[in-house]
This record gives structure tokens, C-alpha cells and sequence, in this order.
């Protein structure tokens, strides 16, 4: 059975984002991951992940302003230094917080902009960030996400990620393949996770429709257990959904 990490962006949400950190361990978990650090100090967080034991095994680069809409930058030609203070800001969390990945979100395409003009953005950002993740031993995440709940962002097939990753050929990008939304844009869940297993550097999950816990949609999750793995695959899979009646209420599923 793959090994869990609880989302603390999504799970427990009924309590504050510093006391979730005991929920999850008193859940079962051994490992949380969340969307953003930077509302706190880093040592608030590196003391509660300490106290109860758990291993942080991702977050995410600033976004830009999230409140405003912003859901990344990394393809907009006119934000490059933003996004390199948001790398270096990142770097600084995940080094003091142990986690050894970060997701970069490609953000919206920028009105106006040629969709080629993006795609050079984004790739040369990319290679920004990996070389400077490189050099503390952080990889780098890409997430396609679906044109349903998002739409306009930049990325959202995994055809495409996979596409960039080649181009920005930097061994530390690797895809964030997250279940629900590849659901939801393509399908082809269990022959893409073979094909692109080796490039699949993070796996996320949640249930279709209403992205809840799993079994309560259309996602067969047993047979894709069992195919991780299978698989062979031996990282962390992030329970990011929303819990349909309470998260502990929904976390039947979970094996313990």
C-alpha cells in the first residue's frame, strides 16, 4: 500500500493550520504536505513537524498574490524578478523545513501574450529554479491542472508537462501528478502512471465529482493502490481533497 501524506491546506481545516500538525499524526500520518509556508515562520512549523514526528515531503513556491486570483507566475514574461525572489523565499522554507520538493505553479496565461511566448517563459523560468533547487538537493514539481476548476492556467495535461519537462531538460523537474484533476482533463489514469512512472515525482489524490476522499466517486483507488505498488513506487501519495463530513469522518478509506 503507498504511503500517505495528509494535505494540511485541506485536511483538518477545522482547526488552526499550527494544531493540524497534531490531528494528522494522531490520524495516522506520518508525513503532511500544504500549499504554502509563508504566513509563518519557518521554525513555528519545523517545531510542530518535530513534535509529532512527521516529515513534510512538499510545499509549494509563492503564488503571487492568491487572495487577488493569482495562482502562479512562472509563465509571465513580465514577473520573471517576482518569481525568482519567490524561488529564493521557497528555498529558504524547504531548507529549514527538510522538504525535498517544491511545486512550481505555472499561473495563467497572460493576456495578450503569445501562447509561445509563455511556453519560453515558463521553460526558462523552470530551468531557473531548478538550478538553484539543484544546489540544496530540492526538486522541482510541475502539476497539470484541470480546465474545470481552473480554468485559463497554463498547464493542464499531462502531454504537456511531460513536453516541458524534456525541453527544460533539468533531472529535478519532474511532474506532480495529481489523480483528480488528470481524471477530470484526460483520464488514462493507470496507463499514464506506467508509461511516465520514472518522471512522476510526486503523486496527489482525491475523488470525482466533488473532489472528496476516496470512494466517494468514480475513481477506482484499490486498483490504483495496487498498481503503485506494482509499480514499484516508493514515494508519498498527497490526500488533497475535501473531506465530504469532516476529515475524520472521511477517513475511512485510509488504511491503517
Amino acid at each position: 500500500m503507498p504511503k500517505f501524506a495528509a494535505n494540511l491546506s485541506m485536511l483538518f481545516t477545522e482547526l488552526p493550520f499550527l494544531d493540524r500538525f497534531a490531528a494528522a499524526r494522531e490520524a495516522g500520518f506520518e508525513a503532511v504536505e500544504f500549499l504554502f509556508p509563508y504566513a509563518y515562520e519557518s521554525e513555528r512549523i519545523a517545531e510542530r513537524l518535530r513534535r509529532h514526528q512527521l516529515r513534510l515531503v512538499l510545499h509549494n513556491m509563492p503564488p503571487g498574490d492568491w487572495a487577488a486570483g493569482d495562482r502562479g507566475m512562472a509563465c509571465d514574461p513580465r514577473r520573471a524578478d517576482e518569481f525568482q525572489d519567490g524561488v529564493r523565499l521557497a528555498i529558504e522554507y524547504a531548507t529549514d523545513l527538510g522538504a525535498p520538493r517544491l511545486h512550481c505553479m505555472a499561473g495563467f496565461m497572460p493576456g495578450g501574450l503569445a501562447p509561445e511566448r509563455a511556453r519560453e517563459t515558463y521553460v526558462a523560468n523552470l530551468q531557473y529554479a531548478a538550478d538553484r533547487c539543484h544546489e540544496h538537493g530540492i526538486a522541482v514539481m510541475i502539476e497539470p491542472i484541470n480546465a474545470y476548476d481552473m480554468p485559463g492556467y497554463f498547464l493542464n495535461g499531462s502531454r504537456q508537462a511531460l513536453a516541458v519537462i524534456a525541453d527544460c531538460a533539468r533531472p529535478n523537474i519532474l511532474l506532480q501528478y495529481d489523480i483528480y484533476h488528470m481524471q477530470r482533463a484526460e483520464g488514462e489514469l493507470a496507463n499514464t502512471i506506467r508509461a511516465n512512472l520514472p518522471l512522476i515525482g510526486h503523486l496527489q489524490l482525491a475523488d470525482t465529482p466533488g473532489r472528496h476522499e476516496p470512494g466517494t466517486g468514480e475513481i477506482n483507488y484499490p486498483f490504483l493502490f495496487k498498481l503503485l505498488d506494482e509499480l514499484g513506487y516508493d514515494g508519498h501519495v498527497g490526500c488533497e481533497y475535501q473531506p465530504l463530513a469532516g476529515t475524520a469522518a472521511g477517513l475511512g478509506w485510509l488504511p491503517r
